[in-house]
This record gives structure tokens, sequence and C-alpha cells, in this order.
């Protein structure tokens, strides 16, 4: 009993020690970012975060447009990124809501997708990343032709991926 309790204690002090620095990051200089005062509100109210991508979107359209420092000379090459992460949000909202529902059908008939139907969900899904990310590309390589060198490395900095040592929901492993 003694042991559970100390564990208990310990992997929570851990949990808040790792926590810490990248709370702190977030934010940037200046205080916590407006995703994060966003999310901290809506947890606040009983709320969870951010449901779809969209309700994320703008505040990070925004953030990055302040860090990057955007002239009225680069807002034609802002725009034009800008609308394609607004619009890849909203197909990602179409994909979340479709998934959701196919999930509670699922459930409710208490079928398991095969493991060929999920290998194909799995590469339509990496198709359609890929179409994403070459249309990302082509807007965003004019944008970062017409950034300040200061500015193309907080481009850099911000505008790459980030990858966490493997998936996300398989505790940092990566997959088969």
């Amino acid at each position: 009993m003694k042991k559970t309790v100390l564990n208990a204690v310990v992997s929570a002090a851990l949990v808040t020690l790792a926590a810490a620095p990248a709370l702190a990051q977030t934010g940037g200089p200046g205080g916590a970012g407006p995703q994060a005062r966003h999310f901290a509100q809506k947890q606040h109210e009983g709320q969870r975060g951010f449901r779809l991508p969209s309700e994320r979107i703008e505040a990070r359209l925004a953030y990055l447009k302040a860090a990057l420092k955007i002239s009225g000379a680069q807002q034609t090459q802002w725009d034009a990124f800008a609308g394609t992460l607004r619009k890849h949000a909203q197909e990602a909202d179409q994909r979340v809501q479709k998934m959701r529902a196919d999930g509670a059908a699922r459930r409710e008939k208490g079928a398991q997708p095969t493991a060929i139907e999920r290998m194909e969900r799995g590469q339509t899904r990496l198709a359609a990343a890929s179409a994403r990310l070459n249309e990302t590309l082509a807007v965003a390589k004019p944008l970062y032709a017409a950034l300040s060198p200061e500015q193309q490395k907080v481009a850099d900095e911000l505008l790459s991926p980030r990858r966490h040592g493997g998936s996300r929901h398989r505790g940092g492993h990566p997959r088969a």
C-alpha cells in the first residue's frame, strides 16, 4: 500500500517536472500565447480545449504572422499561405467529424475493422497527408523566399514539423 502511494507521488512529481519547461516555452517571450490562453479559458469553463482543428487555426495564424513580422510587401504570399492552412483545417474538421460518426456506428454494431481495412485507411490517410503537404509547400516556398534572413530564421523554427519520438498515440514508440 505504501509503495503504491509512493509510486503515485513520485510519478506525479515527475510529470510536473517534465511538463514545466514545456509549459514555460509555449507562450514564448511575453507570456502565454493565444492558443494557451484559449485552452486555459476553456479548461476553466469546464470544456475541452480545441475540439476541432478550425478552432485553433486563427490563433495559430495570428501568432505566426506576429512572430514573422509580416510586412505589407509580404501580405500577398502570407494570404495564400494562410488560406491554404485554413482550408486544411476545414477539411480536417470534416475528417474528425466523420471519424467520430464512424466510430460511434462501429461501437453500436460492436464491429472492429479488419487488419486490411486499417491498412487501407492508413494508406488513404498518408496519401491525403502527402497531397496536403505538397499544397502547403507550394504556397510556403514563395512566402519563405519573400522573408528577410531574420524572418527566415523564425520561420525555420516555427514552420518545421515537430516529431516527438514517433507516434503520439503509443507512448512515443514508433509503429511497426
